[in-house]
């Protein structure tokens, strides 16, 4: 045999040792190294709690480290858009928000659309409450009518982000009552319970999670749900008081376009592992959340049909 053939077949032996070790890497099941999770709104708000709340456990079940990081501004549309431009490897994941996600894009350019959005599950719901200090004046629903119809534009109500659950709830009350009112939007539900507490806005329309930390400081005066929150079983519904709307928040986690489905199945199967620990809907709970377990194919309908119903209610929103 001539040296040329033994160096040719070295050569060709080498090469598929060297493409078995290339593939042997490759089929390294995900993920292999620390992951970030993005969280995109201030720290100590809802989306920050709940990604605590599943770090340490999601570590565990991944074996990875999972890096809390924060892209704060928009009303959480920075980090989506980071979000839409991160490589779809599954390293990078953030939590998000419906309706926030389906609004933002329909009343203006955020650098980001809806289906950029891909969801992986929805770990938690908070239904939103209208409140006043207990300190206010404004003892009622009724109270709080009266007085807005009486000084319009007087009356503010604060919110996380705009374009948001908290900031079309404060639009479709005020044409629910008739009256102005004047939505003050905050990067967080943080600031916004903080400036609330400091008696700067005259209401909230809270967060069920924010209402029940905050619960001996104010005083809710009608939670937008078909039935009474269990934690504010006193509590009345809009509903309840000829207000015929409901509205809330749902949270979750989220991956970028094109990201393989392998790696949204491993990511689902683990956060949903994490969903039904009876620890974490315990401590869900405790908090004033609504623990869900909703997964990758239910969540993509879910949106798709919470799309349709916004964008009939966002198009009375002036942009």
């Amino acid at each position: 045999m001539g040296k040329s053939v033994k160096l040719l077949l070295a050569t060709v032996v080498l090469s598929m040792f060297f493409l078995q070790g290339l593939a042997c890497a490759q089929e390294k099941p995900f993920p292999t190294r620390q992951v970030n999770y993005v969280v995109c709104f201030d720290p100590g708000g809802q989306s920050d709690r709940g990604a605590r709340i599943y770090q340490p456990h999601l570590e565990k079940v991944l074996g990875q480290k999972v890096i809390v990081d924060y892209k704060v501004g928009g009303g959480g549309a920075l980090g989506w858009r980071e979000l839409a431009r991160s490589k779809p490897d599954g390293y990078t994941f953030a939590g998000f928000n419906i309706p926030h996600i389906i609004l933002q894009p329909l009343q203006q350019e955020v650098g980001y659309k809806t289906e950029q959005i891909v969801p992986v599950m929805i770990f938690q719901r908070t239904p939103l409450g209208l409140a006043v200090l207990n300190t206010s004046p404004i003892k009622t629903l009724q109270d709080f009518i009266e007085f807005a119809k009486k000084n319009p534009g007087s009356v503010t109500v604060g919110g996380s982000g705009s374009f948001s659950g908290y900031h079309m709830a404060t639009l479709r009350l005020e044409k629910l009552i008739g009256a102005k009112l004047t939505y003050v939007p905050f990067t967080g539900s943080a600031p916004q319970m903080t400036s609330f507490l400091g008696g700067h806005v005259t209401a909230v329309f809270g967060a069920s999670d924010d209402l029940t930390i905050h619960r001996d400081k104010l005083r809710v005066i009608g939670f937008a749900m078909d039935e009474r929150f269990p934690g504010f079983p006193d509590a009345p519904t809009l509903k309840e008081q000829g207000i015929d709307m409901a509205e809330a928040v749902d949270r979750g986690v989220a991956v970028p376009p094109g990201t393989p489905e392998p790696v949204i199945r491993k990511l689902e199967s683990a956060l949903i592992q994490v969903a039904k620990m009876p620890e974490i809907q315990a401590e869900m709970t405790r908090q004033g959340f609504i623990p869900m377990a909703m997964g990758h194919d239910e969540c993509k309908a879910y949106v798709q049909k919470m799309t349709a119903i916004y964008k009939d209610l966002a198009a009375g929103i002036k942009k």
